[in-house]
């Protein structure tokens, strides 16, 4: 699945996430999952994986924003989400975007 998504803009992202051991899966959720995203719609993921710190989540941030892609992504570690709502849709309607 594209997500909406550029193949080579699936490949850039999935390449910064491939230089973290740390990060075992990703989940793409939100309206890019469901379908209902419009052009310029951000990208929800989640990461997934022992000892992710905030300190590697702000630095994939970094090298995401290097990448100057025309979206907004937001970024999560799964195991830190207190909305159990958003858990519960994650669960639910999230698809892998990038697994090890």
């Amino acid at each position: 699945m594209s997500f909406g998504l550029a193949d080579k803009t699936i490949q850039l992202i999935n390449l910064v996430f491939s230089e973290y051991e740390d990060i075992e899966e990703v989940i793409i959720y939100g309206s890019r999952v469901k379908g209902s995203f419009k052009n310029g719609s951000d990208i929800d993921l989640t990461l997934k994986g022992k000892d992710l710190t905030l300190k590697t989540m702000f630095s994939i941030e970094d090298k995401l924003d290097d990448l100057l892609l025309p979206y907004t992504i937001d970024i999560s570690i799964f195991s830190q989400i207190n909305n159990s709502e958003l858990i519960d849709h994650i669960n639910r309607l999230g698809e892998v975007f990038y697994q090890k």
